[in-house]
């Protein structure tokens, strides 16, 4: 960005009015091309009581050589508004925390229940292959495009005469179009999709995974149905419902595992034939499940004033789409490359290398999506809109808000699940028919990758930028060099290391990948958008830094004293509670105080709930 003095765009030759005038930005709203006041004093007016209240600032202010954007976060006029966006956005994103919460727990705690009944073995490989088919083809169709693209899109639409119900239409009519002739197609080519993700070299059971995707494949229409209404409702502020959705999910496959338990067969033996009752009741309680999911949404789209009705044709803001649509669509085939790759190396290692792998993975995730995801979804309309005015000052601000609370809340958490990773694994993977070597494989994996947690964090939230920005070109880049590095380190894992600790490296490798597109990311945007505000994320990111270390050296010391008289379950209970106690106690304790100004919302919060009690 350039110095002040060349902001101010004074025509040559022609002296400033005064001293306050010179040293107007560009940004602050002076249009091209308008005349100074001398030509007409009544445009420019507003923007000489602007610098005049600025003075104070500027005459402290940087010398010529310094960009404006190191010293602008300092002036006190952007203070207030960060300061009313702050609580405004902690408060939505705490209403759907615990949404996403009870999402998030039950989804995890039918994985642990089937790993119960089942164990991490063939079967439950075969069943998470399978699982995975309708999500990955739902994202080449339509899913990653729709959760991406259309809430921008949605909320220009909202100008329209009749409030963009018209532009919805054509755009679900398409989505369902689409999804409905894909379902049928994937559902047809099952065989030749379940040998694509394993390698039947290793331990695998591809007929097996056939089955279920024989059974679970229909599922494609309305995870994709999902996707579009929800991106509806969250265009039109409408939040809770889509939160809630997955719950009703996870609740029906509550009951399809209670049922799978109590049907004849042995589970950890592999059926032989497809009509065999377990498989008959996993697959087709799985399928109802995601059926209840999407059938959740209709009420609240119909409270919202929507009416669907088949509405064909492509206007010219669907050309718009299909334009964007096709660098999604890039992007989303290079990550599904990557998880073939991925999904194959686990198949031809150690038996339950996929399911270890799949729960995992979903504790890794389970801290951002409790607070990233709730934070993202309340941060994407408004980013939509501050791009869609032109506003880029206020897109910035909400980008790094949302870098500093995401590092904020998410680190301290990653610096305990490092720590306390075996025991989370033996804590919750070893009961029923589970055996302790599995979970700690899997408590093991789940340690070496914790320090991915921020890192995808906010890859997630600035690829939310390139989007709100309409740029799907730079993301689609990013997942390319992304996907370039992992391939690589995949296969470099598979061959150095022992087949059952294939899963550690697989877990590794994923983590260092966000960090590449993390920095790849923040590098891309401050090219676009100059100044970033960088310093008080960095300072922030220092201070979480420091607070998670002592937290994580608590976590340690408090773990040692736990005897091993319990057993392994039992102590690794005691372990967890304690380390994430403790852990997560002292972090947030030392962050208080130091005083991070991105706390006080939340210690506000719970001071008012104890003055209350």
């Amino acid at each position: 960005m350039r110095p002040w003095r060349q902001e101010a765009q004074r025509p040559a030759g022609r002296p400033p009015q005064n001293d306050a005038t010179m040293f107007i930005p560009r940004e602050r709203g002076v249009p091209p091309g308008v005349r100074w006041p001398m030509a007409d004093p009544d445009v420019l007016r507003p923007y000489d009581e602007l610098a005049t209240r600025m003075m104070p600032r500027i005459l402290d202010g940087p010398r010529p050589s310094e960009p404006i954007g190191d010293r602008l976060p300092a002036v006190q006029l952007e203070r207030p508004e960060e300061a009313e966006k702050a609580p405004s956005l902690a408060k939505a994103s705490s209403r759907m925390a615990i949404a996403t919460l009870i999402s998030r727990i039950t989804g995890f705690a039918w994985k642990v229940m089937l790993a119960w009944v089942a164990t991490l073995g063939v079967l439950y490989d075969s069943f998470t292959v399978a699982n995975t088919l309708p999500l990955i083809i739902n994202e080449l169709l339509l899913g990653g495009v729709l959760t991406s693209v259309v809430v921008p899109l949605l909320v220009r639409s909202q100008d329209d005469k009749d409030g963009g119900e018209a532009y919805t239409q054509r755009l679900l009519t398409m989505a369902v179009t689409v999804l409905g002739l894909g379902t049928i197609v994937s559902t047809a080519f099952a065989p030749w999709l379940t040998g694509l993700l394993m390698d039947d070299t290793g331990h695998a059971n591809p007929e097996l995974a056939t089955w279920f995707a024989y059974l679970l494949l229909p599922g494609l229409l309305f995870y994709g149905l999902f996707a579009v209404l929800s991106a509806i409702l969250n265009a039109k502020q409408i939040f809770g419902p889509a939160q809630w959705a997955p719950v009703v999910n996870n609740l029906v496959i509550f009951v399809t595992i209670g049922i799978f338990a109590l049907v004849p067969g042995d589970p950890t033996i592999i059926p032989t034939q497809m009509s065999d009752p377990q498989v008959l009741v996993l697959g087709i309680g799985v399928l109802a499940a995601m059926v209840a999911q999407a059938l959740f949404l209709f009420p609240a789209l119909r409270r919202s004033g929507f009416t669907f009705k088949w509405r064909w044709g492509i206007d010219e803001r669907l050309k718009e789409f299909g334009g964007l649509a096709l660098w999604i669509l890039g992007y989303v085939v290079i990550s599904q490359i990557g998880m073939v790759v991925n999904t194959r190396v686990l198949t031809a290692g150690a038996a339950g290398g996929a399911s270890i792998y799949s729960n995992a993975w979903l504790l890794f995730q389970l801290p951002y999506g409790v607070i990233g995801v709730s934070l993202l979804t309340a941060l994407m309309p408004k980013m939509s809109r501050a791009a869609a005015d032109g506003e880029y000052r206020k897109l910035i601000g909400d980008l790094s808000y949302g870098s500093r609370l995401t590092t904020l809340m998410l680190l301290p958490v990653s610096a305990v699940m490092a720590v306390a990773g075996t025991s989370i694994g033996v804590a919750l993977f070893a009961l029923g028919k589970g055996s302790v070597e599995d979970a700690e494989r899997l408590g093991q994996a789940l340690a070496v990758s914790a320090f991915g947690l921020v890192p995808y964090a906010l890859v997630m939230l600035q690829m939310r930028v390139f989007y709100a920005m309409k740029d799907s070109r730079t993301p689609t880049l990013i997942m390319l060099v992304m996907t370039a590095v992992k391939i690589p380190l995949l296969y470099l894992a598979a061959a150095l290391l022992d087949p059952v600790n294939v899963v550690l490296g697989v877990m590794l490798v994923s983590s260092l990948v966000f960090v590449v597109g993390a920095v790849l990311g923040q590098v891309w945007l401050w090219v676009k958008l100059g100044n970033l505000r960088s310093k008080r994320v960095l300072g922030v990111i220092l201070f979480t830094v420091v607070a998670s270390g002592l937290g994580s050296l608590a976590a340690v010391g408090v773990g040692m004293l736990v005897p091993d008289m319990f057993g392994p379950v039992v102590g690794a209970w005691i372990k967890l509670f304690l380390q994430g106690i403790v852990g997560i106690g002292v972090s947030f304790g030392v962050l208080i105080a130091l005083k991070v100004d991105e706390l006080t919302p939340v210690t506000n919060r719970i001071t008012r709930m104890i003055g209350r009690g």
